[in-house]
């Protein structure tokens, strides 16, 4: 049997309806932006594996900062004990993180850094003796699947079997370009009519609503709208982190900063699953009691792994290079040449562009769904023509690696082209 066979035996695949959809592509190897299936079909991996791998597939200098590490130690409990890995990684982020993060909490994935922030945000106002039960999170968001995350994130169909079932969020709309006000008014109502803890957000770019994209002078307005009501703030950049704005952080481009950040995906350069949760030393000190029932009771057991520390560290080392952020901004120009040729296409509603972020939205005579037929041909077409592209409805978004070469990047915008006329 191939490897497609052997799979369809025993695995179940994630965002998968196994009876409807196509079979999985057995992928045997990775290089830069490329992969390779098991017939030895090429890709060029656009998104980078969900947005994971800034620095290309089989990147020698993380793998062998990862062999280093694991010839050394490659894993110990977290609780009660500590190592120099997770110092270092810790010492190196607070050098690039804003100012006002002081304490670094360790997790698995986006899902977990963010089940973590919401949990620190209710109880520090339990410790403090004040109940507060509701988060703020914008319309359509996506924070993960973990319960509390899944409870923030306003993408309907991923959530609807467990309604009933979540903590209490309230929405407000997201504040694109002519929803400004009536995003700040209807956080003013939420913040009046309900006892709120905290507001989460991803800052700038809403990733799985299909790279919806609004301005930071807004979202310092929403801040500022939570500070004054001392409702904490807390930044999902488990994508819009390391880079993928055009700067470290998205919250990088504000005036006002989060009291709580989340970071995962590329903070190990799609290598091992890691996942951090930063704080105000305030929200720390609210947990430092003489009573243990005021501590945070969570913990994974990978929490701190080492050798995730290592790849991390070697992620860190390899985005603050010269090269790498003179990628940054070869990517980013050359998308904003593609937006100008393609912004006047008769089937092209909308674009953007920011960072290495790119979205276009396709026309159509109806609202398409999340995986409607229109997503799937255009799926299918990336996929034939070899490239790996996964559309939200009809927007079709490119966050590719940072080290991909100007010739994939056009046959990748070639191929889009191609999709709008024949697809």
């Amino acid at each position: 049997m191939n490897l497609i066979e052997r799979d369809r035996q025993y695995l179940w695949h994630p965002y998968t309806q196994h009876k409807t959809a196509a079979l999985p592509i057995a992928i045997k190897k990775g290089k830069d932006a490329l992969l390779w299936d098991e017939n030895n079909k090429e890709y060029i991996d656009a998104i980078a594996s969900w947005w994971v791998n800034p620095f290309g597939h089989s990147n020698v200098f993380i793998a062998d900062a990862i062999y280093k590490q694991l010839t050394t130690l490659e894993h110990v409990l977290f609780g009660g004990f500590t190592h120099e890995p997770a110092i270092v990684l810790a010492e190196k982020l607070m050098e690039i993180l804003p100012k006002n993060q002081q304490k670094l909490f360790f997790s698995d994935n986006g899902s977990t850094a963010v089940e973590v922030a919401i949990k620190v945000g209710l109880q520090y106002f339990f410790n403090k003796g004040e109940k507060r039960t509701t988060i703020i999170a914008f319309e359509n968001a996506f924070h993960g699947d973990t319960f509390a995350a899944m409870a923030a994130s306003g993408i309907s169909f991923y959530t609807q079997a467990f309604e009933g079932m979540f903590i209490d969020v309230v929405r407000i709309p997201v504040p694109t370009k002519g929803h400004e006000e009536e995003s700040y008014t209807a956080l003013k109502v939420v913040i009046k009519s309900n006892p709120c803890a905290a507001f989460i957000y991803e800052p700038l770019v809403q990733g799985a609503a299909g790279m919806v994209m609004y301005e930071p002078e807004t979202l310092d307005i929403l801040m500022l709208i939570c500070k004054e009501n001392n409702i904490l703030t807390i930044a999902d950049e488990v994508m819009t982190g390391f880079g993928k704005t055009g700067k470290t952080f998205a919250t990088d481009y504000l005036v006002q900063k989060p009291d709580m950040m989340c970071l995962s995906k590329a903070l190990t350069g799609g290598t091992i699953p890691m996942a951090i949760t930063t704080f105000t030393q305030d929200l720390f000190d609210a947990f430092y009691d003489d009573d243990i029932n005021k501590a945070l009771f969570h913990g994974h057991t990978f929490t701190a792994n080492p050798t995730g520390c290592a790849a991390a560290l070697a992620s860190l080392e390899l985005l603050q290079t010269n090269e790498m952020q003179e990628n940054l901004t070869r990517v980013n120009e050359k998308h904003l040449a593609f937006q100008k040729k393609i912004e006047n296409h008769s089937r092209v509603t909308t674009t953007r562009v920011l960072g290495v972020i790119f979205a276009l939205e396709i026309k159509t005579e109806s609202n398409e769904s999340y995986y409607g037929t229109l997503r799937n041909k255009l799926y299918n077409f990336f996929i034939a023509n070899g490239v790996i592209l996964r559309p939200v409805g009809n927007i079709v978004y490119i966050l590719p690696p940072y080290i991909i070469t100007n010739e994939q990047l056009h046959k990748i915008y070639d191929v889009i082209e191609d999709a709008l006329e024949k697809v």
